[in-house]
């Protein structure tokens, strides 16, 4: 069962894993036979196990009979089932008219995650900028939004902060790498740069932020990766996730082999930066000459 922190999609996602292991795992069935024999469309199978829908009362019962779950794991799967149709909303939901399916979705990861990596190019990670810094860079990033969704896009970032990092128990354990050329970036104007080195240097001690710098030198280390995160769970059942940047926006990572490969490169960065106290230093000379 799912530890009380656990997101309505995070449910979805275990129950939705279980269910697959069951077809594909135990009974060698495909998605189009399952569905077949359900008399639905193979799609919503897909969907229910990828945690992207909920499951019916009917299409449940229905798995069950057809994988032969005997009576102990049928009930723990009935509780998780009616977990994941918990009608329960996240702080996000009132949100939902701006932010799209696939942030939605990144936002239920990050709530239910314990520990993130994130590499970074030419940006600040998010938990980590000012106001003016978030103002300047969803101006740019959704110019196609008007005024009013662009502040609500503001507004939920600074909500993320909040829950995941700054007013909360249990915190993100956050470890970030970003490039020397994020700090010189002057995002926002003069005033806000300076706004967030400062704020850089604050949250730098924050007990779960781990930020590192990799230095100018290193170059040939930083600029030929693009921006990318990993998202790791508590509950040891649930797989990594990761969201990579492209020009056509986030790509969600969730092959093994991917990960593993984003795990070691993040290894890679991890030893080009600078250590944390040197890192803070670098933030330091930067905000220095800009005062």
């Amino acid at each position: 069962m799912p530890s009380d922190t656990s997101t309505l999609l995070m449910t979805r996602v275990t129950f939705g894993r279980a269910l697959r292991r069951l077809r594909s795992e135990v009974h060698h069935l495909t998605l189009v036979e399952v569905a077949t024999s359900l008399g639905c469309d193979d799609s919503l199978i897909s969907r229910i196990e990828n945690g992207k829908r909920a499951c019916s009362q009917e299409h449940f019962a229905a798995l069950m009979d057809l994988y032969e779950v005997p009576s102990p794991e049928r009930d723990e799967l009935a509780r998780l089932h009616a977990a994941a149709r918990d009608r329960r909303q996240p702080w996000w939901s009132p949100y939902s008219d701006v932010i799209s399916a696939q942030y939605e979705r990144f936002i239920g990861f990050e709530a239910a995650a314990s520990v993130v990596h994130e590499y970074q190019v030419g940006i600040l990670p998010g938990l980590l900028q000012t106001e003016a810094y978030m103002q300047a860079v969803t101006g740019v990033g959704f110019a196609s939004l008007g005024p009013d969704q662009i502040e609500t896009l503001v507004e939920v970032r600074g909500l993320r902060q909040r829950h995941r990092l700054l007013e909360t128990e249990t915190p993100l354990d956050c470890r970030y790498v970003i490039s020397q050329a994020a700090l010189d970036f002057q995002v926002g104007g003069k005033r806000a740069h300076q706004e967030q080195l400062r704020y850089l240097l604050e949250i730098s001690t924050h007990a779960s932020v781990d930020l590192r710098v990799i230095p100018y030198e290193k170059g040939e280390e930083a600029a030929q990766i693009g921006a990318f995160m990993i998202l790791q769970f508590a509950d040891e059942d649930v797989p990594d996730v990761a969201f990579g940047e492209s020009v056509a926006g986030s790509l969600t990572i969730d092959g093994p082999r991917n990960l593993r490969r984003l795990h070691r490169l993040f290894r890679g960065l991890t030893e080009s930066a600078y250590s944390r106290e040197e890192s803070r230093d670098v933030i330091a000379r930067t905000l220095s000459k800009e005062e």
